[in-house]
Protein backbone atom coordinates (compact mmCIF):
# COMPACT_ATOMS: atom_id res chain seq x y z
CA UNK A 1 0.00 0.00 0.00
CA UNK A 2 2.89 2.34 0.80
CA UNK A 3 4.40 1.62 -2.63
CA UNK A 4 1.08 2.37 -4.32
CA UNK A 5 0.81 5.66 -2.46
CA UNK A 6 4.41 6.48 -3.38
CA UNK A 7 3.66 5.83 -7.07
CA UNK A 8 0.56 8.03 -6.87
CA UNK A 9 2.62 10.78 -5.24
CA UNK A 10 5.24 10.57 -8.00
CA UNK A 11 2.53 10.71 -10.69
CA UNK A 12 1.00 13.79 -9.08
CA UNK A 13 4.43 15.38 -8.73
CA UNK A 14 5.04 14.85 -12.45
CA UNK A 15 1.63 16.25 -13.40
CA UNK A 16 0.46 18.53 -10.56
CA UNK A 17 -3.10 19.83 -10.45
CA UNK A 18 -3.55 23.52 -11.15
CA UNK A 19 -6.12 23.70 -8.36
CA UNK A 20 -5.61 21.97 -5.01
CA UNK A 21 -8.27 19.26 -4.92
CA UNK A 22 -7.14 16.73 -2.35
CA UNK A 23 -4.66 15.82 0.36
CA UNK A 24 -1.99 14.81 -2.17
CA UNK A 25 -1.88 18.39 -3.46
CA UNK A 26 -1.33 19.82 -0.01
CA UNK A 27 1.36 17.23 0.79
CA UNK A 28 3.27 18.13 -2.36
CA UNK A 29 2.97 21.83 -1.54
CA UNK A 30 4.31 21.20 1.96
CA UNK A 31 7.22 19.08 0.67
CA UNK A 32 8.30 22.02 -1.53
CA UNK A 33 8.79 24.29 1.48
CA UNK A 34 12.38 24.81 2.58
CA UNK A 35 11.54 24.94 6.28
CA UNK A 36 9.19 21.95 6.33
CA UNK A 37 9.56 19.24 8.97
CA UNK A 38 7.67 16.83 6.72
CA UNK A 39 9.59 14.20 4.78
CA UNK A 40 8.21 12.11 1.95
CA UNK A 41 8.43 8.96 4.07
CA UNK A 42 6.52 10.63 6.91
CA UNK A 43 3.91 11.95 4.48
CA UNK A 44 3.35 8.46 3.04
CA UNK A 45 3.02 6.99 6.53
CA UNK A 46 0.51 9.71 7.42
CA UNK A 47 -1.59 9.07 4.32
CA UNK A 48 -1.59 5.33 5.01
CA UNK A 49 -2.63 5.95 8.62
CA UNK A 50 -5.46 8.21 7.47
CA UNK A 51 -6.73 5.53 5.08
CA UNK A 52 -6.71 2.94 7.84
CA UNK A 53 -8.26 5.17 10.50
CA UNK A 54 -10.94 6.55 8.18
CA UNK A 55 -12.09 3.23 6.68
CA UNK A 56 -11.25 0.33 8.98
CA UNK A 57 -12.58 1.81 12.22
CA UNK A 58 -15.91 3.10 10.87
CA UNK A 59 -16.61 0.03 8.71
CA UNK A 60 -16.02 -2.26 11.70
CA UNK A 61 -18.22 -0.12 13.92
CA UNK A 62 -21.03 -0.17 11.34
CA UNK A 63 -20.76 -3.96 11.02
CA UNK A 64 -20.93 -4.39 14.78
CA UNK A 65 -23.96 -2.06 14.93
CA UNK A 66 -25.83 -4.08 12.28
CA UNK A 67 -25.00 -7.36 14.03
CA UNK A 68 -26.19 -6.14 17.43
CA UNK A 69 -29.31 -4.50 15.99
CA UNK A 70 -30.15 -7.77 14.23
CA UNK A 71 -29.98 -9.58 17.56
CA UNK A 72 -31.89 -6.93 19.50
CA UNK A 73 -35.33 -6.07 18.00
CA UNK A 74 -36.10 -3.66 20.85
CA UNK A 75 -33.00 -1.55 20.11
CA UNK A 76 -33.70 -1.66 16.37
CA UNK A 77 -37.31 -0.54 16.98
CA UNK A 78 -36.26 2.44 19.10
CA UNK A 79 -33.51 3.43 16.65
CA UNK A 80 -35.91 3.22 13.71
CA UNK A 81 -38.52 5.29 15.54
CA UNK A 82 -35.95 8.00 16.26
CA UNK A 83 -35.03 8.29 12.57
CA UNK A 84 -38.62 8.01 11.34
CA UNK A 85 -39.44 10.92 13.64
CA UNK A 86 -36.78 12.97 11.84
CA UNK A 87 -38.44 12.22 8.50
CA UNK A 88 -41.92 13.13 9.81
CA UNK A 89 -40.69 16.54 11.01
CA UNK A 90 -38.98 17.32 7.70
CA UNK A 91 -40.83 19.89 5.55
CA UNK A 92 -39.35 18.47 2.36
CA UNK A 93 -39.33 14.64 2.51
CA UNK A 94 -36.70 14.51 -0.25
CA UNK A 95 -34.28 16.88 1.48
CA UNK A 96 -30.95 15.62 2.81
CA UNK A 97 -29.99 15.19 6.43
CA UNK A 98 -29.37 18.49 8.22
CA UNK A 99 -26.95 19.29 11.03
CA UNK A 100 -29.84 19.92 13.41
CA UNK A 101 -31.31 16.49 12.58
CA UNK A 102 -27.94 14.86 13.13
CA UNK A 103 -27.57 16.50 16.56
CA UNK A 104 -31.05 15.30 17.54
CA UNK A 105 -30.07 11.61 17.27
CA UNK A 106 -29.99 10.99 21.01
CA UNK A 107 -30.49 7.22 20.96
CA UNK A 108 -28.19 6.76 17.95
CA UNK A 109 -25.26 8.21 19.90
CA UNK A 110 -25.69 5.54 22.60
CA UNK A 111 -23.92 3.24 20.21
CA UNK A 112 -20.71 5.07 21.00
CA UNK A 113 -19.10 2.05 22.70
CA UNK A 114 -20.94 -1.24 23.06
CA UNK A 115 -20.14 -2.41 26.57
CA UNK A 116 -17.00 -4.50 26.79
CA UNK A 117 -15.51 -3.58 23.40
CA UNK A 118 -12.12 -1.86 23.43
CA UNK A 119 -11.15 0.92 21.04
CA UNK A 120 -7.50 0.28 20.16
CA UNK A 121 -6.33 0.58 23.79
CA UNK A 122 -6.68 -1.44 27.00
CA UNK A 123 -8.23 1.07 29.46
CA UNK A 124 -11.79 0.33 28.22
CA UNK A 125 -11.53 -2.97 30.09
CA UNK A 126 -13.36 -1.05 32.83
CA UNK A 127 -16.51 -1.62 30.75
CA UNK A 128 -16.22 -5.35 31.46
CA UNK A 129 -16.40 -4.90 35.21
CA UNK A 130 -19.76 -6.25 36.48
CA UNK A 131 -19.35 -4.01 39.53
CA UNK A 132 -19.73 -0.99 37.25
CA UNK A 133 -22.11 -2.46 34.65
CA UNK A 134 -24.72 -5.16 35.07
CA UNK A 135 -24.23 -7.94 32.49
CA UNK A 136 -21.41 -5.99 30.79
CA UNK A 137 -21.19 -8.30 27.76
CA UNK A 138 -24.83 -7.71 26.80
CA UNK A 139 -25.62 -5.27 23.98
CA UNK A 140 -27.49 -2.58 25.92
CA UNK A 141 -27.46 0.92 24.38
CA UNK A 142 -29.76 2.17 27.17
CA UNK A 143 -26.78 1.72 29.49
CA UNK A 144 -25.43 5.06 28.30
CA UNK A 145 -28.58 7.09 28.97
CA UNK A 146 -28.05 10.20 31.10
CA UNK A 147 -24.27 9.79 30.84
CA UNK A 148 -21.82 12.38 29.58
CA UNK A 149 -20.61 10.65 26.41
CA UNK A 150 -17.99 13.29 25.61
CA UNK A 151 -15.70 12.80 28.58
CA UNK A 152 -13.98 9.93 30.34
CA UNK A 153 -14.17 8.83 33.97
CA UNK A 154 -12.88 5.99 36.17
CA UNK A 155 -15.67 3.73 34.87
CA UNK A 156 -16.14 5.01 31.32
CA UNK A 157 -13.68 5.47 28.44
CA UNK A 158 -15.40 7.52 25.75
CA UNK A 159 -14.49 7.04 22.09
CA UNK A 160 -12.59 10.15 21.07
CA UNK A 161 -12.27 11.38 24.64
CA UNK A 162 -9.92 10.91 27.53
CA UNK A 163 -6.19 11.62 27.56
CA UNK A 164 -5.67 10.84 23.87
CA UNK A 165 -8.32 12.71 21.92
CA UNK A 166 -9.10 11.26 18.49
CA UNK A 167 -9.24 14.09 15.95
CA UNK A 168 -11.53 12.03 13.72
CA UNK A 169 -14.00 11.02 16.42
CA UNK A 170 -16.78 13.42 15.44
CA UNK A 171 -16.31 12.66 11.74
CA UNK A 172 -16.56 8.93 12.43
CA UNK A 173 -19.74 9.44 14.48
CA UNK A 174 -21.21 11.53 11.65
CA UNK A 175 -20.46 8.79 9.08
CA UNK A 176 -22.02 6.07 11.23
CA UNK A 177 -25.09 8.14 12.13
CA UNK A 178 -25.83 8.98 8.47
CA UNK A 179 -25.40 5.33 7.50
CA UNK A 180 -27.78 4.15 10.24
CA UNK A 181 -30.30 6.88 9.33
CA UNK A 182 -30.47 5.70 5.71
CA UNK A 183 -30.42 2.03 6.70
CA UNK A 184 -33.28 2.01 9.19
CA UNK A 185 -35.54 4.44 7.31
CA UNK A 186 -35.23 2.94 3.82
CA UNK A 187 -34.19 -0.69 4.18
CA UNK A 188 -34.57 -3.97 6.05
CA UNK A 189 -32.05 -6.79 6.26
CA UNK A 190 -31.76 -10.46 7.06
CA UNK A 191 -28.60 -12.17 8.36
CA UNK A 192 -27.29 -14.91 6.07
CA UNK A 193 -24.05 -16.20 7.59
CA UNK A 194 -21.02 -15.23 9.64
CA UNK A 195 -21.07 -12.68 12.44
CA UNK A 196 -18.61 -14.34 14.82
CA UNK A 197 -16.48 -11.74 16.58
CA UNK A 198 -12.92 -12.14 17.88
CA UNK A 199 -10.41 -9.67 19.27
CA UNK A 200 -6.75 -9.86 18.24
CA UNK A 201 -6.81 -7.44 20.19
CA UNK A 202 -8.56 -5.35 17.54
CA UNK A 203 -12.08 -6.20 16.47
CA UNK A 204 -12.26 -8.81 13.69
CA UNK A 205 -14.96 -10.74 11.83
CA UNK A 206 -13.03 -13.87 10.68
CA UNK A 207 -16.02 -15.15 8.67
CA UNK A 208 -17.42 -11.73 7.79
CA UNK A 209 -21.04 -10.82 8.51
CA UNK A 210 -23.23 -11.42 5.47
CA UNK A 211 -26.71 -9.90 5.27
CA UNK A 212 -29.36 -9.53 2.57
CA UNK A 213 -30.61 -5.95 2.27
CA UNK A 214 -33.90 -5.01 0.63
CA UNK A 215 -36.03 -1.86 0.44
CA UNK A 216 -38.84 -1.33 2.90
CA UNK A 217 -42.35 -1.58 1.58
CA UNK A 218 -44.01 1.80 1.30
Amino acid sequence: MIMKLKNMLEERRAKPNKVKNDFFDYVLEELKQNDTMLTEATALDLMFALLFANFETTSQAITVAIKFLTQNPRALKELTEEHQKILRKRENPKAGLTWEEYKSMRFTFQYTIPSGWAVMVCPPAVHLDPVNYKDPLDFNPWRWEDMDLKSASKTFMAFGGGQRFCVGADFAKLQIAIFLHCLVTKYQWQPIKGGDIVRTPGLQFPNGFHVRIFEKET
